[in-house]
């Protein structure tokens, strides 16, 4: 299973699959925190759209999740 992180996406939609596959394993918010580094409170506002997270937890997040992380960039010409 993977987690497709487009240009448009947004962070609600990556904050909603991360909450739905979490618990559809039945891991706690407390649990995923824990094992990613980053505080119970930081992994709220991501499952919620509501944080900005750097790739670094958006890999260690989607790991303990059993999802694979795809970027999905578009080229700028400047």
């Amino acid at each position: 299973m993977a987690v497709v992180i487009e240009n448009d996406m947004s962070k609600k939609t990556l904050g909603n699959q991360l909450k739905e596959r979490r618990e559809n394993l039945k891991i706690t918010q407390s649990q995923v925190a824990d094992l990613a580094g980053v505080s119970v409170n930081t992994l709220y506002k991501i499952e919620r759209g509501q944080a900005n997270p750097t790739l670094e937890s958006l890999e260690k997040i989607t790991d303990i999740l059993g999802l694979e992380l795809s970027l999905q960039l578009k080229k700028i010409e400047l």
